[in-house]
């Protein structure tokens, strides 16, 4: 993973900020030695309400307990078209899970939950052409398995059983430990019409192939909706812009830049507006980085 992050900021002229970039995943705390497998999890989880379910879930990934790999960022390069802005986000290569790099649950949470855990950890949400991004340029792609719609949609059931259909996909693939993957699950996304629709959550994705999602953005879901189509992406809340570590929000705000990341129009505060604010604790820790190691 190191070899392709270096091959991707000399191809850029950038090579000299892998040092912070590493960094960026330092607020991940180490996985606790004796901490839960996903099956373990899973099985612990099996009989709880939504709410106890969130706290579980919660508590777990700030803990540390995920698997290695998801440290690991991988960058992924946006552009804005007619213009010469462009950016470089740095993603986890998989959705967010509990458990051991052998044995891990990719969990699906409610918007609050991922919004904790985002913040503590100095990440945001992908916007809806970050997910297409991340999509193009991911190393393995996935076909969406839905299963049967229903109720037993939001169970810790199908949260399980949804996970062990990808990872006969896995298999099948021969993908490796840390490569960029797409195509197993939804989005949680921000978007500007969650300013227009506070109280919901905002789906996007499961594509079938490019340009070609199963799910058009939504905010149909209240906040505290997950079922098992859905997935956590963490998105580090600094990205790279003409070879410089910016945060995001200062990118969306910006009429120059926001065409990089975003569809949509710019806003200003709007991750702050949606609970996100882990950019400015990463900025002030990046120009520290900067600080010791001056380019």
């Amino acid at each position: 993973m190191k070899f392709l992050a270096v091959s991707v900021f000399w191809a850029h002229g950038i090579a000299t900020c892998e040092p912070v970039v590493d960094s960026l995943s330092n607020g991940i705390p180490a996985r606790p030695l004796h901490a839960l497998t996903g099956s373990e999890f899973a099985k612990a989880i099996a009989t709880l309400s939504r709410e106890d379910r969130e706290q579980a879930i919660l508590q777990q990934v700030l803990e540390g307990n995920l698997p290695g790999f998801l440290r690991k960022l991988v960058p992924v390069r946006l552009e804005q078209a007619g213009r010469a802005a462009a950016a470089t986000i740095f993603v986890m290569p998989e959705y967010l899970a509990i458990g051991s790099n052998r044995d891990f649950l990719r969990i699906p949470m409610n918007l609050h939950t991922a919004v904790a855990i985002a913040n503590r950890f100095g990440f945001l949400l992908p916007t809806k052409k970050m997910v297409d991004a991340i999509y193009a340029q991911s190393r393995y792609h996935l076909t969406p398995k839905p299963m049967p719609a229903g109720p037993q949609m939001t169970s810790s059931d199908y949260y399980w059983r949804h996970n062990q259909v990808i990872e006969a996909q896995y298999k099948a693939e021969g993908i490796s430990e840390g490569a960029l993957v797409s195509g197993q699950k939804k989005d949680v996304v921000v978007t500007v019409r969650l300013l227009r629709h506070p109280g919901q959550i905002a789906i996007y994705g499961w594509h079938r192939a490019p340009g070609a999602p199963i799910q058009p953005l939504s905010t149909v879901h209240g906040a505290g909706y997950a079922d098992y189509s859905h997935g956590i992406r963490l998105v580090s809340a600094m990205a790279l812009v003409n070879g410089r570590l910016r945060p995001v929000s200062e990118i969306l705000a910006d009429a120059r830049l926001a065409g990089a990341v975003t569809e949509e129009a710019p806003v200003r505060g709007l991750l702050r507006v949606l609970g996100l604010h882990a950019d400015e604790e990463s900025e002030n820790y990046s120009r520290l980085l900067q600080q010791r190691n001056p380019r």
